[in-house]
C-alpha cells in the first residue's frame, strides 16, 4: 500500500491503459495478438477493455465507500455530471476524427457509440447500483443481468455475422440509424444492448472491490480474488461451449472469462506489490541484486505513471493518434522504423511502441509534477 492507494490497482490499470494504446496504435500489418478477433474467439488484445471496466468496478466501491455510499445530493451529482462528462469526452473524439479533415458539421454521420460512452454509461449505472441498492444482491443481479442477455443472444440471433438478422444491430440501426454507428463488424461492438453485459462486468469489478475492502488482511484479499478468478475462468471457458467468447457482442462467456483473468492478475500483483513489497522491491546486497530491484522499480514507475492518469492519458492517445495522422507525421515515423526494421509486423510493433513512449512522456511530465487528471 502507498496512503490510501492500492498501489497494486494502479499498477494493474496502468498496464492495461498502455496495452489499449499497444493495441491501438500498431501501423499496417500487426500480429495477430495485437488485433481483435473477427468474431467468436479472443487474443490478448481482446483482454484490455473488459479489464479496464473490471478495474472500474473495483475502484467505484473503493471511491463510494468513503461516503459509506449515501445517495446526497452532493454524490448523486457528482455521478450524473462525471457521466455525462466521460460520454461527452467520446462523443467529442469521434467529432474531432471528422473535424481534423475539415467535416466539421459532421452530427449527420457522428457515431454515437464508443469505449468512452460504453466507460461512461456503465460507471453511471453501477455508481447508482451501489447508492441505492443492497450490495448483498451483486452477484444475484449480475446473474439475472447476464441470463436477460443469454436470452437475447439465443432468442435474437446475436451470434449471427450479419445485421440483417442480429437483434444487436437492429436495436441500434433502428434506434440510432446506420449513419451513427460503427461500421466494421456486424454490430457495433459497443452498441446499446451490449451495455447490459457490460453493466454485469462491471459489477464483477465492484464484488472484488468489496471483497478487496472487506478482506483484514492483504492475504486474505489475495487467495479471496484467487477464487474469485479461479471460479470465472472455469465458469466461464465451460460457457463458452454454448455461448462462445465473442468481444463483438461482449457475451455472457466472455465476461466471465475476462473479469476472471483481471482478477487473477490483480491477486498476483497484489501478492507481488502490496503483501511481498519488501521482498521483491527492495534494494538487495549484491550488485546483480540492486539491478534487480533498479528494474522492478523503473516497471512500477512506468505503469504507474499510465495508472494514475488512466483516463486521461486514453483520451490523449486517441486525440494524438488523429492529430498526427492526420498531419502525416505517424506515417513519416512508420516509415523511418520500417526502413531500419523491414518486418512489416515488426515495425508495426516498433511503430506501437513508439506511440505508448511518447504517451508516457506526457504522463511522466504530470506524474513528476503530481498532477492527476480525474475525468
Amino acid at each position: 500500500m502507498q496512503g490510501n492507494r492500492l498501489l497494486s490497482l494502479d499498477i494493474l490499470r496502468g498496464i492495461t491503459v498502455a496495452g489499449m494504446i499497444l493495441v491501438n496504435n500498431g501501423w499496417g500489418v500487426s500480429f495477430e495478438m495485437l488485433g481483435h478477433a473477427e468474431w467468436n474467439g479472443m487474443t490478448p488484445c481482446d483482454l484490455v477493455f473488459p479489464f479496464f471496466l473490471f478495474i472500474m468496478g473495483i475502484s467505484c466501491y473503493l471511491s463510494l465507500v468513503k461516503s459509506e455510499f449515501k445517495p446526497t445530493p452532493k454524490v448523486i451529482r457528482r455521478i450524473i455530471k462525471r457521466t455525462v462528462l466521460l460520454f461527452a469526452i467520446g462523443l467529442f473524439i469521434n467529432w474531432f476524427d471528422n473535424a481534423i479533415e475539415g467535416d466539421l458539421l459532421c452530427f449527420g454521420h457522428l457515431r454515437i457509440w464508443a469505449v468512452m460512452q460504453r466507460i461512461a454509461l456503465c460507471y453511471g449505472i453501477v455508481s447508482l447500483f451501489a447508492l441505492f441498492c443492497n450490495h448483498r444482491y451483486t452477484i444475484p443481479v449480475v446473474i439475472g443481468l447476464l441470463i436477460i442477455y443469454t436470452a437475447i443472444l439465443v432468442l435474437g440471433n446475436g451470434y449471427a455475422e450479419d445485421a440483417s438478422v442480429n437483434v444487436l444491430a437492429q436495436v441500434d440501426l433502428n434506434l440510432f440509424g446506420y449513419d451513427h454507428l460503427y461500421h466494421k463488424s456486424p454490430v457495433d461492438p459497443e452498441g446499446l444492448l451490449g451495455t447490459i453485459s457490460s453493466v454485469a462486468h462491471v459489477l464483477l469489478g465492484f464484488y472484488c472491490g468489496k471483497l478487496i475492502r472487506q478482506k483484514d488482511t492483504v492475504s486474505d484479499k489475495v487467495i479471496a480474488l484467487f477464487v474469485v478468478g479461479t471460479i470465472l475462468v472455469i465458469g466461464g471457458y465451460l460457457l463458452s461451449y454454448g455461448l462462445p467468447l465473442n468481444k463483438r457482442i461482449w457475451s455472457p462467456s466472455y465476461v466471465m472469462v475476462t473479469c476472471g483473468l483481471a482478477s487473477l492478475l490483480q491477486a498476483i500483483l497484489m501478492y507481488v506489490i502490496d503483501l511481498s513489497g519488501s521482498k521483491f522491491l527492495r534494494p538487495f546486497g549484491s550488485k546483480r541484486q540492486s539491478r534487480v530491484f533498479t528494474l522492478h522499480s523503473s516497471l512500477l514507475t512506468f505503469f504507474r505513471v499510465f495508472g494514475v492518469n488512466a483516463l486521461a492519458l486514453y483520451v490523449s492517445s486517441e486525440l494524438l493518434a488523429i492529430l498526427l495522422g492526420n498531419l502525416g507525421v505517424s506515417e513519416v515515423v512508420y516509415n523511418a522504423i520500417h526502413t531500419i526494421i523491414p518486418p512489416l509486423k515488426w515495425a508495426s510493433l516498433a511503430y506501437a511502441l513508439y506511440f505508448v513512449a511518447l504517451n508516457f512522456l506526457i504522463g511522466y511530465v504530470l506524474y513528476r509534477k503530481k498532477i492527476y487528471i480525474k475525468l
